[in-house]
């Protein structure tokens, strides 16, 4: 299972090991991570799971599609490497993925 390590806006850093095929939000929700709420449970329509994507790993977690662009631009705080967490499939070659909260989150 893939490695997760989850990123506090203060840094702090939780490590999860999650199934391959879950999102990067679900992995967070089922195992208590503070900073992703999921209150859509995934549905790319509330936006409480934004994240950041460490640069050295945006090009395994893809791009967003044209929904989630939209969505991104309601969050607080964006960055260039703004996803939902929801909409991040994880794959084997995510393992060690580094994933930040923003602030706004907590």
């Amino acid at each position: 299972m893939p490695l997760i390590i989850y990123k506090s806006h203060d840094g702090n850093t939780q490590e999860v090991h999650a199934e391959v095929g879950t999102s990067i939000m679900q992995a967070a929700v089922d195992n208590g991570i503070d900073g992703i709420l999921g209150e859509c449970g995934g549905c790319c329509s509330c936006a409480t799971c934004h994240c950041y994507v460490d640069p050295a790993w945006v090009a395994k977690a893809g791009e967003p599609d044209s929904t989630e662009k939209d969505m991104l631009d309601c969050v607080l705080d964006p960055e260039d490497t703004s996803r939902l967490s929801c909409q991040i499939v994880i794959t084997d070659e995510m393992d060690g993925i580094v994933i930040a909260m923003p602030k706004s989150q907590y």
